[in-house]
């Protein structure tokens, strides 16, 4: 069924990440089309993402309620990036200026807010009366719902998971739990290990997706590297539970899909640190929308659903 043909409410949610353009159409609460491209060259990254925005529409149907996610600090009133660590050059784009240049009004959100939503919505989160968010990605982020609605913050910018200090230094939790940071980490400590599977591979070789099918064969090194992210990750987490006492954590992003190794190490280290009573009220699950959770989340957000 072509988008748009059942009478349903059509909204298009547009995720942008340093590495792809996503955008899904949303239709009487669930998803009915999406496609995605790989981004190659964001030097001009303003006219890529309007111009990627007039091809959903074309290919949705012009008319529906159109939402974009992106990382960083979205100031709504300017309805520009205040701050972005992973997609700086998003901070110079007057968005408003730029989708009336393709004759499109669209809404700017947080893509961890976003996600958030979607889950709250259509996936893991469903029937919770509060929940936290974490995507564990490109980057690290979070989102608080509660009663229904995106908790921002008094200025806009709650959520940011991936800074909470996880070491007396200030590590932060993003420096050692993002994809990038797994990746190098692993990389750091592959030659030390001729045992692992890993150590047949060339240093450059070894991405986020060699790790995960290691641990799955029962590689050790590739199965620590994960367990140490999951404790890294649950550290943070109980300090969630601990100030906030929420109902649900929805842990969402790639690092997320590697089965059972990270999100054992999650529960039981954010056990370790959280009061008792706190974590027994508490249930932690895998996001269900994969990496469709943002532009899920920014479609039903900007047509108010």
């Amino acid at each position: 069924m072509a988008p748009g043909s059942s009478g349903g409410n059509l909204a298009i949610g547009i995720e942008i990440t340093p590495r792809r353009l996503l955008a899904a159409a949303v239709e009487s609460g669930r998803l009915v089309d999406r496609f995605e491209v790989e981004r190659v060259d964001t030097a001009d990254a303003g006219w890529e993402i309007a111009d990627f925005s007039r091809q959903a529409v074309e290919r949705f149907g012009r008319g529906a309620s159109i939402g974009v996610a992106l990382p960083g600090l979205i100031d709504h009133t300017a309805g520009r990036v205040a701050h972005s660590e992973q997609m700086p050059e998003n901070m110079n784009i007057d968005f408003k200026s730029l989708f009336r240049s393709v004759d499109l009004v669209v809404f700017l959100e947080n893509d961890a807010n976003a996600a958030a939503y979607g889950e709250y919505r259509l996936g893991a989160g469903r029937g919770a009366s509060s929940l936290f968010y974490a995507t564990i990605d490109i980057g690290v982020g979070g989102a608080f719902i509660f009663d229904g609605k995106i908790w921002r913050g008094s200025a806009g910018f709650a959520g940011e998971f991936g800074y909470i200090a996880i070491n007396e230094d200030g590590l932060k939790l993003e420096d050692v739990a993002s994809v990038d940071n797994i990746v190098r980490r692993t990389r750091e400590r592959f030659n030390r290990d001729s045992t692992s599977s890993l150590s047949r591979l060339q240093e450059q070789e070894i991405g986020i997706n060699e790790i995960i099918g290691a641990a799955n064969e029962g590689d050790d090194l590739a199965v620590l590297m994960l367990n140490r992210t999951g404790n890294y990750i649950g550290t943070a987490v109980a300090a969630v539970i601990n100030l906030l006492n929420v109902e649900m954590i929805v842990l969402g992003g790639q690092v997320m899909q590697t089965g059972n190794h990270i999100l054992e190490a999650i529960i039981g280290r954010a056990a370790e640190l959280s009061f008792e009573p706190s974590f027994s009220a508490t249930t932690i699950r895998t996001g269900q929308l994969d990496d469709n959770a943002a532009a899920i989340g920014v479609a039903l957000i900007a047509s108010g659903s």
